[in-house]
């Protein structure tokens, strides 16, 4: 059996991937793969080229940092360990190109597309939990919106998991007791949104005029006064829920309030 160890001061996923797919071309061969990652020393770097001496490995490494990636060719070399360099000659090839060094931080990719993936997943999430839908996932939420017909929830919602955030929005109906599983989660995830019912009042008139004034009562203002009074005498009743007005504020001034009040509490 051949053995290569792989050699990253990251994951190890870029070299792993690499030489998966280069290895396919060998059929029948019966090949070990073991992954050193996170390599940040030059001791560590001895002991891995001590490990493939002992044992005729090959080592395959992505080295970005030039100081350890010239180490392990030079201790490679002192000890006729054979090494396979799939960074570096690709790094020089940019540099020159771009006429602009790298970076040289290790696990900068890894980064990246975690950053990626997890707002792919905190937009699906905010999706399948926008308008009150699927309450009983609630508590896996970052952070919960409250609030009564078009006070931005949906909005709001979406412009926090673009950012990364897990956020779901509940509507506050007046005469429907909102979802139980409201009281039994950490007060300080939940965000009630509210205005004036002036406010409200000439939003409303404005998409019931887009839906042909087929809701009756929407934006009347005795009529919201009372779900805005509706809605604040529910908040009231839970110590630990955050009031935030949202009246005459952008999405993106009301999502950095609610950041903001997040990392607050966190100092």
């Amino acid at each position: 059996m051949y053995q290569v160890l792989v050699v990253s001061d990251g994951t190890g996923r870029t070299a792993h991937q690499a030489l998966n797919a280069a290895l396919t071309q060998f059929p029948g061969i019966d090949i070990d793969v073991v992954v050193h990652s996170d390599v940040r020393s030059q001791k560590e770097i001895r002991e891995i080229v001590k490990k493939a001496l002992k044992s005729g490995s090959l080592i395959v490494h992505t080295i970005v940092t030039d100081s350890l990636r010239e180490f392990i060719i030079r201790e490679s070399h002192i000890h006729n360990v054979e090494t396979i360099d799939l960074m570096g000659p690709l790094l020089t090839r940019l540099s020159s190109q771009f006429i602009h060094e790298p970076s040289q931080q290790p696990g900068l990719y890894n980064k990246l597309n975690k950053e990626y993936f997890q707002r792919i997943d905190s937009m699906q999430f905010a999706f399948n939990h926008d308008d009150g839908q699927r309450t009983e996932s609630l508590s896996e939420a970052d952070i919960i919106l409250l609030g009564v017909s078009r006070t931005f929830k949906t909005p709001i919602s979406i412009y926090l998991a673009y950012k990364g955030w897990f956020a779901a929005n509940v509507p506050i109906i007046m005469g429907i007791k909102p979802p139980e599983i409201l009281n039994r989660i950490d007060p300080s995830k939940i965000f009630c949104l509210t205005t004036t019912a002036s406010r409200l009042s000439e939003l409303r008139k404005t998409r019931n005029i887009k839906l042909g004034g087929k809701i009756e009562n929407y934006s009347e203002p005795e009529y919201v006064t009372r779900e805005i009074n509706f809605a604040n005498r529910f908040y009231s009743l839970h110590h630990g829920w955050t009031l935030v007005n949202v009246t005459a504020k952008s999405i993106e001034e009301i999502a950095s309030e609610i950041l903001a009040i997040m990392a607050g509490r966190k100092k």
